[in-house]
């Protein structure tokens, strides 16, 4: 583990996936959520779009901080405080694709991984809360599919999850991890938080500080 007894993380994301991520790194982080609407920018290529979408995120999470008086604390304090931001979307014959939201667009994403492949694309973004330097760089992973059987798709549809992944590309879940053929990269970086980028930038940012 790396981090430091004068570090404090924070983890501004919902996601599960980047939660379990960031544990199993052995880190102790504290959690905030950015709640800014995704769809508001817009971007032709992946790449720029999650960087940007990891600035924008950061951006909402500062100010609600400064709000809530814990930005204060922070300055106050003694500790290195970094903040966390990350996105992620899929391309699948070229087209990005984000969150499914209606079971029938999530029906026809999955059924074009099926004997197919996607790739993820996925930003990571660490903020020092102090002085407001920036660090950041995007990873990217390719995932190869068996045939994707309808009644897998079905099942997935009716759980649910598929509505809060990028794509809706669940690789790690039991129905469809035995369908992976393979994978070009990391599953960290497919489920949404490269380990090696991210200490990387954790690294980075605490030796400028």
């Amino acid at each position: 583990m790396s981090a430091s007894l004068a570090l404090r993380l924070i983890l501004g994301s919902s996601s599960a996936s980047r939660r379990q991520i960031l544990s199993e790194m052995g880190y102790q982080f504290t959690l905030l959520s950015a709640d800014i609407d995704e769809k508001e920018i817009r971007m032709e290529k992946p790449e720029e779009l999650v960087v940007a979408l990891a600035h924008a995120k950061a951006d909402a999470i500062l100010e609600k901080m400064a709000k809530n008086g814990m930005m204060q604390e922070i300055v106050d304090s003694q500790e290195t405080t970094l903040l966390i931001t990350a996105d992620q979307v899929v391309v699948h014959d070229g087209v990005i694709r984000e969150k499914p939201t209606t079971p029938e667009e999530a029906r026809k994403f999955i059924q074009g991984y099926s004997q197919s492949h996607a790739a993820t694309i996925g930003s990571v973004l660490v903020t020092d809360v102090k002085n407001g330097s920036r660090r950041g760089g995007w990873d990217k992973s390719e995932v190869y599919f068996h045939k994707i059987p309808d009644e897998v798709i079905d099942s997935l549809i009716e759980e649910g999850n598929v509505f809060y992944v990028a794509g809706g590309l669940l690789v790690e879940h039991p129905l469809t991890s035995p369908l992976v053929e393979s994978i070009v990269g990391t599953m960290d970086s497919v489920m949404g938080l490269p380990k090696a980028l991210t200490e990387k930038l954790i690294k980075d940012s605490l030796q400028e500080s």
